[in-house]
């Protein structure tokens, strides 16, 4: 059993919470532009290289799943029958594809499930797009790994030298050396008694969140979002849509309102709900809420393995018509919330995390059962910013264009918005299920309208 590591409790949340309606993986869809003087050959050349090389932890695990009193426990072994055949894939569309064409195929293979009786992951290299290019869309159980562990690996796969050809590929690096790898791991006993050691004080502060907002019009807590389209039963299948923007003009909007680049992002999306909301006559009167995921490693990444995520709300002020009162509010909002995660640790700040979730959890839980909720709505959205690598990179040459991530929708949150950074851009991919939320399309190009109403406002437009 080398190499076998046991589930994080957030690993396991994730595995709980698999069905047929609500996949936990989360993907990332990479379009690269072809080098200049690439062959005929060169994409089936990147696949047969992918399909011989070594496959490192955690992508050689697979789960074990076992019961103890009566609950199952899972921990991650090493795959002794790996066939690497099943997870690199080669595909094609009829070219010349465009966006369109992309997205409705990565829809599809974002509607089907891992296969847990393997390492559940599955790289597609995708040809026949237009403008000399390919895809490479990459799917991950996010029990696996966490997005920004993930974002992180993959980035290291690339190289900044376009005439580099050594790079391993994500899956073939040995994942980094750290501190407790020198000797033995904790046992799950010793993990559990230094999560319970800040639990009281992770406990309490999530108390006083839930106290204060009732008093605060800033400070956003459980049970203070209202009912929307976007708070439904889910099925199985997804929409997917994308938006590119350059950094650059979300910095100067952060720099003219006194708000972080996130603080922008939430207000895009905030105009782009408000709009698509409008048509289908469905805005509450009440603003949106947000759940925001908050990476809580430590600043040297020393952290435990496994899921190392935070977690807080933010208000939305979709009520609100004027874009700068909107962004106002998100800043106000943001503010109250990260003051109440700061000063925790790791361990706390995700059990702060989980005692404010967990009436979210339980409205999940009701509609995952088809049981109606005795509780109101906690979130009504995800919306998550994923920090990545701020210059170029390459892939035997071929260029990265953007990388969009492809996250997860469940039941009472149709609706899953998370963007990546890279190299002076901003990818926002949109995850909606296909039923409960039609034309995904229009809501992201109304978040893209909602940008450039923002630069409007704050005078930040280019001339």
């Amino acid at each position: 059993m080398g190499g076998a590591r046991w589930a994080m409790p957030l690993d396991a949340f994730f595995l709980m919470s698999e069905s047929e309606q609500t996949q936990m993986h989360v993907a990332a869809l990479m379009p690269f532009h072809l080098p200049a003087d690439a062959p005929a050959r060169f994409v089936s050349d990147l696949v047969a290289e992918a399909r011989r090389a070594p496959v490192e932890r955690p992508w050689s695990l697979r789960l074990q799943t076992h019961r103890a009193m009566r609950q199952p426990v899972h921990r991650w072994i090493k795959d002794g029958d790996f066939d690497i055949n099943y997870h690199v894939r080669h595909s094609a569309l009829p070219s010349p594809a465009g966006e369109r064409e992309l997205g409705v195929l990565i829809s599809r293979l974002h509607s089907n499930p891992l296969d847990f009786s393997r390492p559940p992951w599955e790289l597609h290299v995708i040809e026949g797009l237009s403008e000399r290019r390919y895809a490479v869309y990459v799917k991950i159980h996010h029990a696996l790994v966490d997005g920004f562990t993930g974002m992180r690996m993959m980035a290291r796969s690339l190289s900044s030298d376009p005439q580099d050809r050594q790079t391993p590929l994500f899956f073939s690096v040995p994942p980094p050396r750290r501190p407790d790898d020198a000797g033995p791991r904790p046992s799950i006993l010793a993990q559990f008694t230094k999560a319970a050691v800040g639990m009281p004080g992770a406990l309490a502060a999530a108390a006083g969140t839930v106290v204060r907002s009732r008093g605060s019009g800033a400070l956003v807590g459980p049970y203070q979002a209202p009912d929307s389209l976007l708070n439904q039963r889910i099925g199985r299948n997804r929409r997917f849509a994308t938006q590119l923007w350059d950094l650059e003009r979300l910095r100067l909007i952060s720099k003219a309102s006194g708000g972080t680049l996130n603080d922008v992002l939430l207000a895009a999306c905030a105009g782009g709900l408000r709009t698509f909301l409008s048509e289908l006559d469905g805005l509450p009167d009440d603003p949106l809420v947000a759940f925001l995921p908050v990476n809580v490693r430590t600043p040297g990444g020393n952290g435990p393995s496994g899921n190392v995520v935070g977690a807080i709300y933010a208000g939305l002020g979709t009520q609100l018509s004027d874009p700068r009162e909107r962004m106002a509010a998100i800043i106000e909002s943001t503010t109250a919330a990260k003051a109440e995660l700061s000063g925790l640790g790791p361990e706390a700040a995700m059990t702060y995390s989980a005692a404010l979730l967990s009436p979210g959890a339980l409205q999940i839980g009701a509609a995952m059962s088809g049981l109606p909720s005795p509780l109101s709505a906690s979130f009504n959205v995800c919306i998550s910013n994923v920090p990545g690598p701020s210059e170029p990179l390459y892939w035997r040459g071929a260029r990265l264009q953007a990388s969009y991530p492809v996250s997860i929708p469940v039941h009472s949150m149709a609706l899953n918005i998370t963007a990546h950074s890279y190299a002076g851009t901003l990818a926002v991919g949109f995850v909606g299920d296909r039923e409960a939320l039609p034309s995904l399309q229009r809501l992201a190009v109304h978040t893209g309208e909602a940008l450039s109403e923002l630069e409007q406002a704050y005078g930040t437009a280019a001339r």
